[in-house]
């Protein structure tokens, strides 16, 4: 049968920061047998990767406990990646090892097939096609814990210069509670060096100690994991090495993520000398902990200077002072100079924003170096020009060198579109340091990473492809320990030539990738969504800052619905009967609304997190990602974002229609995964998974699946 769905499904949309997850694989989990007799409880996930080249070693520890009160047994199952070889496998129970057995697709798939028709439960079908682990479990009995120890090995194949790890991860149906802790330890050693090494997936804190190793660890603790393990590394004997991912569904414009690194030679071969005017609000407010913190801060700047930097220092409240009357090079004699003048600064009068900063533009200089104004403030301007528009313009055009502003807001009263759009227009960043936060760390900590530039006024061209929609705008300088991501789409297919132009310490640099941006490309899921949170991110910066229009709300809720990006900044519900859509592009703006206060600096700082965020999170518990795709709860049914009331044909749950499914749509087991009923995009049709459908697949109805799919 097919059903016909008219009515147009309801919406929730959750605008802008911290739902850029994907689907996954599971790591090793335990069947009971039977499915309802309960489950056991992950105690500790460890896993520790060692990657050589191309050739990456995979130590699995876990350990599960009984807790259901009852005595359990059942099967250990680990989806095994493709190609990869198990070396080892122990598992200890009563003093004898487990025995453990490698099944291929098939043999694994009738188990998970098996599992899902007696648990009533679709979780395992994300696993169907891959070849797995397996041990039978003898009884546990309650309050008994197993620990299972794995070694496997895979040799990767770089694509495009850049290798692919992918650990499965993924327990959130499998253990009763949250796992009590999660560790991912990377240790990459390179034969030639190390450039690029991403993870879209998780907060890996590497730590790269020469050129040609890096480690890293991911730590949580009472969570659920529900996103793989994602790992992008490549080498390169360039200074800047760049690697490019593409990510694009047959029919449909493609993805791409350019990622620029510089390697790690010491700083003292490639960064750039630098000018830096440090600047330092010193009204009444910043009295007391603020104006020692701020001191303090502005000192450990001063002595980190480089010998081939240029400096000044200018601190304000009603008028100005400075400790220079323009740059002058950082000798010790001048940082002492400017240390000794920073000491009795103390807290009093107004605050004359728009007079300072003029000032401080003023005293840059034209040439090659790097130019940086870093801006200490936790106020609003109450001293001369206070309205914030004309102070924003009057500095963009005193900012004759093109000199980057870096804007620091201390406490809940700065106001943070001002700040913000200085320092978008004047190509920088604002960090907001809220009230019981130690600026001094703050600032430090930014110094840090910018105190070695490798390229600076960097450019890109893409030549022989069609690219859009490309974000960051306006590039950022490249530091050294750092990386640049930049998202876009492109059109057509064929050979693209990526050229990164900039400034570096021996003149002008090039750098230059020549690959091929596909007609179809998969693998990199996360892009997309990835994407549509950067570009989110920038127009609600543009109604934040230069206010509302109806394009941009239009936009702003048309890519939150395809792709599912959901945050605290922007939330609330589209139905037919709640609100309409001009009553949500009204929501959208007056979110975006206060310029000043926590919920200001809230906003501020979420979009900033969204528009530079480098890895993927877990969805929200109405929204789950699949390959990219969005599906919505709605009245106990997941729906695809991209349905709108079509006709689906309908199929019965865990019927043979069902699984037929598997076959005639091979990719689909994820997407039946998310729960019991269900709407997915099959091509250009959708099926809908429902009491009342077929039990069995009728022949013209999998011939118009298969035209569906070779049409989407």
């Amino acid at each position: 049968m097919i059903a016909y769905r008219g009515r147009l499904v309801s919406l929730v949309v959750l605008v802008a920061i911290a739902a850029l997850s994907a689907a996954a694989f599971a790591d090793g989990f335990i069947l009971p047998d039977p499915p309802n007799a309960g489950r056991l409880d992950v105690i500790y996930h460890d896993v520790t990767i060692d990657v050589h080249d191309g050739v990456v070693t995979t130590r699995v520890d876990q350990a599960f406990r009984n807790d259901t009160g009852r005595t359990l047994e059942g099967r250990y199952v680990f989806p095994v990646p493709p190609d990869a070889v198990v070396s080892g496998f122990l598992m200890w129970v009563d003093g004898e090892a487990l025995e453990a057995q490698v099944l291929d697709a098939d043999e694994a798939r009738a188990i998970y097939e098996d599992y899902v028709r007696r648990a009533i439960d679709p979780a395992l079908l994300e696993y169907v096609g891959r070849s797995a682990l397996s041990a039978r479990i003898y009884p546990i009995r309650p309050g008994e814990e197993r620990r299972i120890q794995i070694t496997y090995s895979e040799l990767l194949s770089a694509d495009g210069g850049v290798y692919r790890y992918r650990y499965p991860l993924d327990p959130e149906r499998l253990s009763a509670r949250p796992i009590e802790r999660v560790t991912i330890a990377v240790t990459l050693t390179m034969t030639t060096p190390l450039t690029t090494a991403y993870s879209p997936s998780h907060e890996l804190n590497l730590e790269r100690p020469d050129a040609w190793n890096a480690k890293g660890v991911y730590q949580a603790s009472d969570v659920l994991p529900t996103t793989d393990f994602l790992l992008y590394y490549a080498a390169s004997s360039d200074p800047i090495g760049l690697t490019l991912l593409t990510e694009r569904a047959p029919g449909d414009d493609g993805f791409f993520l350019l990622v620029a690194a510089p390697s790690d030679a010491s700083a003292s071969e490639t960064a750039l000398p630098k000018d830096l005017v440090l600047v330092l609000d010193r009204s009444g407010s910043m009295s007391g902990e603020k104006i020692d913190q701020a001191k303090s801060a502005l000192s450990f700047i001063l002595r980190n200077l480089d010998a081939e930097d240029r400096f000044a220092v200018l601190w304000f409240s009603d008028f100005i002072e400075g400790a220079q009357s323009g740059l002058v090079p950082a000798s010790p004699t001048a940082i002492a100079g400017a240390l000794a003048a920073v000491a009795p600064i103390d807290a009093t009068g107004g605050t004359n924003i728009d007079a300072v900063l003029r000032r401080a533009f003023a005293m840059f200089e034209p040439g090659d170096r790097p130019r940086f104004l870093i801006f200490l403030t936790d106020g609003e301007p109450t001293v001369g020009e206070q309205d914030p528009a004309r102070i924003a313009a009057r500095a963009l055009a005193a900012n004759e060198t093109a000199a980057r502003l870096f804007a620091f807001g201390v406490g809940y009263n700065v106001n943070t579109v001002l700040l913000d759009q200085l320092a978008q227009e004047n190509r920088g960043t604002t960090t907001y340091v809220l009230p019981g936060e130690n600026l001094e760390i703050a600032l430090s900590s930014f110094y840090r990473k910018i105190a070695s530039p490798v390229l600076s006024e960097p450019a890109l061209s893409i030549g022989g492809i069609g690219v859009f929609d490309v974000y960051p705008r306006i590039l950022p300088d490249v530091f050294r320990g750092s990386q640049l991501l930049v998202l876009g789409k492109y059109r057509g297919d064929g050979v693209g030539r990526v050229v990164l132009t900039g400034l570096a310490e021996a003149g002008a640099a090039e750098y230059v990738l020549v690959q091929e941006f596909p007609a179809a490309s998969a693998g990199a899921s996360f892009l997309p969504r990835l994407w549509a949170g950067r570009k989110i991110a920038h127009l609600l910066d543009q109604i934040r800052l230069y206010g509302e229009s109806d394009e941009l709300v239009n936009e702003v809720i048309a890519l939150s619905k395809q792709y599912g990006v959901i945050t605290p900044y922007t939330s609330f519900l589209i139905d037919d009967g709640d609100i309409s859509a001009d009553e949500a592009a009204d929501a959208v703006y007056r979110a975006a609304a206060p310029a000043s206060g926590a919920s200001a600096v809230q906003a501020s700082s979420a979009l900033k997190s969204l528009a530079g965020a480098e890895t993927v999170q877990p969805a929200d518990g109405r929204l789950q990602i699949v390959e990219g795709r969005a599906y919505y709860l709605r009245d106990g049914m997941w729906v695809d974002s991209g349905y709108a009331g079509e006709e689906t044909i309908d199929v019965v749950p865990y019927s043979a229609a069902y699984f037929d499914l598997l076959d005639v749509v091979p990719w689909i087991g994820p997407h039946l995964a998310v729960g019991e009923a269900v709407i997915v995009r099959v091509g250009t049709v959708f099926v809908r998974i429902a009491v009342g459908g077929y039990e069995e697949l009728p022949a013209d109805v999998r011939v118009r699946l298969v035209d569906a799919l070779q049409e989407g």
